[in-house]
């Protein structure tokens, strides 16, 4: 009755990054691909099955006390929907709060408030028309920009952005990418970019990892790789990234059959 194959979700995958030189990294791949499940355990959200999560040379889900919240506080996230992430009875500076309480970034009322509205300002937003107010009372563009706020105020060492932009209208995808280049640029923070859309991973990583059923199948140079891809299913992802002119195609028709066929 019940199947015994075993679903990979994510399988043999290597990742490591060095605390000395931060950098913006894509994860990119169709829906089921395995990026946001590889997102879920480096942020802890996941346990492996097998292999590891290091930080620091030490295992995560064996962190205690003082570690593990040293390791909450420089490894954030910025997910997909935004709204999921809100508790619709708290006003939105619950968001900010809780955060400086936690992790002790401040020792009173006027420096955490500068602390908020600095980070609020930062992402293109209005203090008086962003402090004060219910979830359901600011668009999902608003949302979005106040979880990446967010993130900047508690300066990480890394951010965990999953689909940060697959939500917002085209106006504001520009907005929250330049939010992140700048926190990458002025804070020294890694970001770990996970996306299917490879124009926006192009715009922002400087490398990009492709994952297909759960594996690498390709990595390296995000302009090498996008330019001239090696894996079919790169060359495929490739492929329908739309052009102003539909009569220049990436691949031709029977090529890209025969990349189909070798998946």
């Amino acid at each position: 009755m019940f199947s015994k194959s075993v679903l990979r979700a994510v399988d043999s995958i290597s990742l490591s990054i060095n605390e000395d030189k931060p950098l913006i990294t894509a994860i990119a791949g169709e829906s089921g691909s395995g990026k946001t499940t590889l997102g879920k355990l480096i942020l802890g959200l996941t346990s492996p099955t097998e292999g590891e999560i290091l930080y620091k040379g030490k295992i995560i889900r064996d962190l205690k006390g003082g570690e593990r919240r040293e390791y909450r506080q420089n490894v954030q996230a910025i997910f997909q929907d935004p709204f999921a992430v809100y508790n619709p009875f708290y006003k939105v500076d619950h968001l900010f709060d809780a955060p400086i309480k936690k992790y002790k970034l401040s020792d009173n009322k006027e420096k955490s408030r500068a602390l908020i509205e600095e980070a609020i300002e930062t992402v293109g937003l209005r203090v008086p028309e962003t402090l004060g107010r219910y979830p359901h009372q600011l668009s999902g563009g608003q949302r979005q920009r106040i979880m990446v706020a967010r993130a900047l105020m508690i300066k990480p060492k890394i951010i965990v952005a999953d689909e940060p932009v697959s939500m917002v209208d085209a106006s504001l995808r520009a907005t929250i990418l330049e939010a992140l280049r700048e926190m990458h640029e002025n804070y020294g923070i890694s970001i770990i970019y996970i996306t299917h859309d490879l124009n926006t991973a192009y715009q922002i990583a400087s490398d990009i990892t492709i994952m297909y059923q759960g594996k690498v199948v390709e990595q390296g140079d995000v302009d090498k790789v996008i330019n001239h891809p090696s894996h079919p299913y790169t060359k495929l992802l490739v492929n329908c990234i739309p052009k102003p002119d539909p009569t220049d195609k990436w691949i031709e028709t029977e090529e890209l059959q025969e990349l189909i066929k070798n998946l």
